[in-house]
């Protein structure tokens, strides 16, 4: 118990310092590719892998390991580019996104790298491939792209988006055209399947790209002389997103009195057992996992009612 403890307490030192782990790994080729440390579970040499009939192709097959059965996909395939020829020699990085659990299959990992999220940018147009890539870094004079694990993951498995029936009432849906929310990701398919949940409701929505961003926006209406709780009913934010986090961000609005009693819902694929502690070190009002269009439902629904 003393050494979970103590690796908590690590955990969340970085929080509000707006720093991240990242692991690096390579595709296929030269370029490095990094993924937050939370999110990986363990990394292994490639196990047998069995060919799963109907499965979608970028699905190499499934592994049993630690007696479960895991989906493997090829991560090259999955950013567009050719699959990965031989799996001799390559490794798997178990994820867990969404409160599910896969593999990508990769050429090979690098290192951990610890990072500052100001150095963590959003992708340049015109690169050709952000259309896969949620940032880019530099680490030792190398580019590192950043991938967008929810884009691939919602085209390789779609979840479902519509509210079940009866989760928000009449009366919750009526009075919801009154409100707004703030939203905070750095995902185009994150933000779109969080605007489509909303609008469902009946809210308006303005959505923002990262955390330096809305940090901006919300300066912007406090110099103004406005909360921003009298144009928000919410803000509902990413945690992972470059330039700057959703905990900094959360930190940010505690400690600015002019803004300091904004309701904050952090919403993220990140899971374990840290987030409960990082949640309350920050002051955030809520911690709710993507992506369940009913649990975000409801979470806006109590918003309305005690509005």
């Amino acid at each position: 118990m003393a050494g979970v403890l103590d690796t908590v307490n690590q955990r969340t030192q970085l929080v509000g310092e707006n720093r991240l782990e990242l692991l690096l790994f390579r595709v296929n080729g030269a370029q490095i590719y990094g993924i937050n440390v939370f999110k990986v579970r363990e990394v292994l040499q490639c196990p047998e892998l069995t060919i799963l009939p109907g499965s979608h192709p970028v699905v190499r097959g499934v592994a049993h390991i630690r007696s479960g059965t895991l989906p493997i996909m090829d991560m090259s395939m999955a950013t567009g580019n050719a699959p990965l020829p031989t799996l001799d020699d390559t490794f798997v990085i178990i994820t867990e996104y969404n409160g599910k659990t896969q593999g990508f299959l990769v050429a090979g990992v690098e290192r951990i790298v610890n990072m500052n999220w100001e150095e963590i940018h959003p992708p340049p147009k015109g690169t050709g491939r952000d259309h896969y890539l949620t940032a880019v870094t530099e680490v030792d004079n190398q580019l590192v792209e950043i991938i967008d694990v929810e884009k691939i993951l919602a085209e390789v498995a779609p979840i479902n988006e519509e509210i079940s029936e009866g989760v928000i009432s009449e009366e919750v849906q009526e009075a919801a055209h009154a409100q707004c929310v703030m939203i905070v990701d750095d995902s185009k398919i994150a933000r779109k399947q969080i605007t489509r949940c909303l609008e469902h409701i009946g809210v308006e929505v303005v959505a923002l790209n990262d955390g330096k961003e809305a940090w901006e926006h919300l300066e912007s209406i406090v110099e103004g002389g406005e909360s921003p709780s009298d144009r928000y009913m919410m803000l509902i934010s990413d945690i992972e997103m470059p330039e700057m986090d959703g905990y900094t961000l959360t930190s940010r609005i505690r400690s600015d009195s002019r803004m300091g009693d904004f309701y904050v819902v952090l919403h993220s694929s990140l899971s374990g057992v840290f987030n409960k502690a990082m949640v309350e070190k920050v002051g955030a009002d809520n911690f709710i996992a993507k992506f369940d269009p009913d649990v975000l439902a409801e979470q806006v629904a109590l918003r309305i009612d005690n509005a």
